[in-house]
């Protein structure tokens, strides 16, 4: 068993009620994943498996917190997962009782290890949504159309450089302003600029 000191250090820091409640953790942990190495991440011990973390604990003033950092963990842990109480996996536990049993938590270090080994993103990013496609003014549209350079330029541009030009051109209050600034985004555009290229090699 390898054990961080710093780990130690937190533990005896530790509220009294606590102290019990993250030894008893840590040895769960260690009997449960022989091969886990110990850090700290986030000011909190931390569980490691190949050097990515598996699980962690934390303590608070008036309770402890114990999460498995797989999010598939929480269709896993069933009725035990109370990740909604507090942070962490299992709610709030204030005392050794408020627990799950000694073997169901090493059954639920065994799919940690599991979902861990499988490859299976841990935090799966969200799936961003499509940007909207940018609406062009009929001014804008009439203008890049009778200007090929600067009508390619726009094509070629991030729905955001697309934007830029828009927001700046339509956010004119004098129909004047507007004018102007559609002929310096068509001379612009022509030359292959984005609408912010005096700092874009600032």
């Amino acid at each position: 068993m390898t054990k961080d000191p710093r780990v130690d250090a937190y533990i005896g820091r530790a509220a009294a009620f606590a102290k019990p409640i993250l030894r008893h953790l840590r040895r769960l942990v260690h009997e449960g994943v022989p091969e886990v190495e110990e850090g700290i991440r986030w000011s909190s011990p931390s569980f490691l498996v190949g050097g990515q973390i598996l699980c962690g604990m934390a303590a608070f003033q008036k309770h402890c917190a114990f999460g498995f950092w797989h999010k598939g963990m929480q269709t896993a842990l069933g009725a035990d997962g109370k990740s909604g109480e507090a942070m962490g996996s299992l709610g709030r536990i204030m005392s050794l009782r408020d627990l799950p049993s000694d073997r169901a938590m090493a059954r639920y270090f065994r799919q940690a290890v599991a979902l861990h080994e499988s490859g299976v993103p841990a935090r799966p990013r969200p799936k961003r949504s499509p940007a909207a496609p940018v609406a062009v003014p009929s001014d804008l549209k009439a203008g890049l159309r009778g200007n090929k350079a600067a009508g390619s330029t726009f094509e070629r541009l991030s729905p955001s450089g697309r934007k830029d030009y828009v927001e700046w051109i339509t956010e004119a209050r004098r129909a004047e302003t507007r004018q102007k600034r559609l002929s310096t985004a068509l001379e612009w555009l022509a030359e292959g600029k984005g609408r912010n290229w005096k700092y874009e090699n600032c």
